[in-house]
């Protein structure tokens, strides 16, 4: 993991139009999202069985990625960071930003640490720090085979999307949550810094995985 600085980040809505700025406080986040041999290895699953152990671990629901850091957590002796009920949306699911364990960026803290500084569409040239549409091949690839951004984070575009922690709009789309960074299948619209999608937090999809993050 790499430790982010803290700072302010403007997001945005294109559905709406709606612009909002959040502080950010510093947090430590991983260079990748999580791969498929360390998902399965920390779920006691025999990682030699798993094929493609460095590509990011997909098909792991909004759920599935909080419980995962519950899980680790304890392993690591850490305190867990949420606390889960029976609510099949999740929307009985808290998180205490205080305690020392994994956790899910939000999405202010991923969009902040994504730019690494810079305001432009993405921080580099799309081929050189993504998989997407073009030049994926037709599925996820290793990760961290593309250049990183000036923060040291790779495929915080392309590859697969990342869980945040952020519900979208609960007025609007209910339970669902926030999903950043575009995947191997898109088009260069869809990866951007500022690109937002969603969906129910029990989806589990081809290219969608998630990244760990950890309060200071």
């Amino acid at each position: 993991m790499v430790e982010i600085p803290a700072g302010e980040i403007t997001l945005r809505d294109e559905g709406t139009g709606t612009t909002w700025t959040a502080p950010v406080a510093g947090f430590r986040l991983a260079t990748h999202p999580v791969t498929r041999g360390w998902y399965r290895a920390c779920r006691d699953e025999d990682p030699e069985r798993v094929t493609r152990p460095r590509a990011p671990v997909t098909e792991v629901s909004w759920l599935d990625a909080v419980r995962f850091c519950n899980r680790i957590s304890l392993r690591a002796g850490l305190s867990p960071c949420y606390t889960l009920g029976e609510d099949p949306d999740g929307l009985d699911v808290t998180c205490d930003w205080s305690a020392d364990g994994y956790r899910l960026p939000s999405e202010a803290e991923w969009e902040h640490a994504c730019r690494a500084g810079t305001a432009g569409t993405r921080y580099g040239e799309l081929d050189e720090i993504a998989w997407y549409r073009a030049n994926s091949e037709g599925g996820e690839r290793d990760v961290a085979t593309r250049a990183p951004n000036a923060w040291g984070l790779h495929d915080t575009l392309g590859n697969v999307w990342e869980w945040c922690w952020d519900v979208y709009d609960p007025h609007v789309y209910g339970p669902y949550r926030v999903f950043r960074g575009g995947g191997w299948n898109d088009h260069p619209r869809g990866c951007r810094a500022s690109a937002r999608r969603k969906s129910h937090p029990t989806l589990r999809i081809d290219d969608l995985g998630f990244r760990l993050a950890r309060s200071l």
